[in-house]
């Protein structure tokens, strides 16, 4: 069945159904559990649910889509009713804009939402609850560059880039028309494929990109501040040059032929820097590659692109970011088969402490308006690096410098992460208490394909109990039959047929008193 929701403005103030009796959470047995290096964490029951309508539209006209790439939770905001009502403000990440069928000169953006969550434990697969989690609309925040003028989405030119006072070289796209296959000036713009946020305290924003892959530090007006370039080992190149472009020709070109398809080192297309977090002290900035490098087995659909590289960034002085340190993160293997195996590659981390993380692994191509409805590995599993083996140094950070074999193979003496599978979202006992599934009908209820995003608030605000609630959004791909961009004057029907609401869960989880999430 589909879920009710109200439009409350043209521009998509959306509020979802909740149900009006707010009620205390019950004990309830554990669902997941596992314990790394040392410290126990515990999935005890999913909380909640919700979704964004994939036809709302934000202030500018434009579809509300992909507000899955990533999430922040405005910690001072995150307040309990004395009725037992939640509220707070979620920051929501979309990436670079409906580009199934070619990308877009979409001006890349942070979507701010109010939320009211209402708890219902006693829902049963018996008698489920409607959905409990609201997310009403209330602004956008536009990204620009160091002068102010827009980002795009369009995928970045195979050669060249764009380059600021005081910056690195940036990617960027030189895109003819308006980049929408319209009439226009063209233009030459900071090409963004945003997938990773931070909240910070001052309001301002740090953003993971795939194209580059870089860092960036935006003010609270979306204005560009810093540039984090990786080591020249994640450089993607082809022909011996740096080659920015992720092989996602624009809609309004979709022939254009990128020669090669794939980048012989570096970041492989569309596999750039997709986790990213502070410690919970905020002192320092990870970002985590979301598979191997290319030089180290990372090809898409390589069964050797386990190991992820994971950076660490000093940013006691925000403006003056310091490279400290870089690890490996060997991600999980799931049986595709009785006899293939494959690589769940990483869409977002969270840091717990400042050595052990949240990280979200999982398969693809399967979920709602895929070939297959059934998801095979969707987690959000545990990793630590107190014991990791620290690999920054002049070799490995090199072009072309590798940590493991064109196989994947890890070098002999590197010590990868410890790695602890924890959440399985794909528990069906307990996605059918709000109505929801994995595998079977393509039908409102079922998991959208893309989940990438996390965070945390505790469930007693003030109260060190180590309950808390994990928030995680899907990306939708902005698939739907009534999409708007380019501030309302480019309409689409996405040609899957399909409209894919922007999804949400809400996880209650216990942690360890002494760890406090970031």
């Amino acid at each position: 069945m589909r879920f009710s929701s109200v439009l409350q403005v043209a521009f998509a103030v959306v509020v979802i159904s909740a149900s009006p009796a707010p009620k205390t959470p019950s004990a309830a047995p554990v669902v997941n559990q596992t314990t790394c290096n040392g410290n126990t964490y515990a999935y005890n029951a999913l909380a909640g649910y919700g979704f964004v309508p994939s036809a709302a539209r934000d202030k500018f006209g434009d579809t509300i889509g992909g507000i899955g790439s990533s999430i922040a939770l405005d910690k001072l905001a995150w307040t309990k009713t004395k009725s037992g009502v939640y509220k707070g403000i979620l920051w929501a990440l979309p990436d670079r804009g409906w580009n199934t069928e070619g990308t877009l000169n979409f001006q890349n953006r942070v979507h701010k939402f109010a939320i009211n969550l209402t708890p219902q434990p006693n829902a049963t697969v018996a008698d489920p609850a409607s959905p409990n989690l609201q997310l009403q609309y209330l602004d956008t925040v536009l990204l620009t560059d160091p002068l102010g003028k827009p980002v795009t989405g369009l995928d970045a030119d195979v050669t060249g880039y764009i380059s600021y006072p005081g910056f690195p070289i940036l990617p960027a796209a030189t895109y003819t028309g308006d980049g929408f296959g319209g009439a226009g000036t063209g233009g030459h713009r900071i090409s963004l494929d945003t997938e990773g946020l931070v909240l910070n305290l001052d309001g301002s924003f740090w953003i993971s990109d795939e194209y580059g892959p870089f860092v960036y530090r935006f003010s609270p007006l979306g204005c560009m501040q810093v540039a984090i370039v990786p080591p020249e080992a994640y450089l993607p190149r082809r022909n011996g040059s740096l080659s920015f472009s992720a092989d996602s020709p624009p809609f309004y070109n979709p022939n254009e032929v990128i020669d090669p398809e794939n980048n012989g080192v570096g970041r492989d297309n569309n596999q750039g820097l997709e986790g990213l977090t502070v410690s919970p002290d905020g002192r320092k900035l990870f970002t985590l590659i979301q598979s191997a490098l290319n030089q180290e087995g990372g090809l898409v659909g390589n069964p050797d692109r386990q190991n992820a590289r994971l950076l660490e960034y000093d940013i006691t002085i925000p403006l003056l970011p310091k490279y400290v340190a870089e690890y490996v993160v060997s991600l999980p293997l799931y049986a595709s088969s009785k006899t293939k195996f494959k690589v769940a590659a990483q869409s977002e981390i969270h840091a717990l402490t400042s050595t052990q993380f949240l990280v979200l692994s999982r398969d693809s191509s399967a979920g709602r308006g895929q070939s297959s409805s059934t998801s095979l590995y969707r987690h959000v599993d545990v990793f630590d690096i107190s014991k990791a083996t620290n690999i920054k140094s002049g070799s490995n950070d090199a072009i072309n410098g590798s940590i493991a074999s064109s196989t994947g193979v890890l070098d002999a003496g590197i010590t990868a992460a410890q790695y602890c599978s924890f959440l399985d979202y794909n528990v069906n006992s307990q996605l059918n208490r709000f109505g929801l599934h994995n595998g079977g009908a393509q039908d409102a209820g079922l998991l959208n394909e893309k989940w990438e995003s996390l965070a945390t608030v505790p469930v007693n605000p003030g109260v060190n109990d180590g309950e808390y609630f994990l928030f995680s959004l899907s990306d939708n791909d902005f698939i739907t039959q009534n999409g708007y961009l380019n501030f309302g004057k480019f309409q689409y029907a996405d040609e899957s047929g399909f409209n894919l609401d922007n999804q949400a869960l809400v996880f209650q989880i216990s942690v360890p008193l002494s760890v406090k999430p970031s």
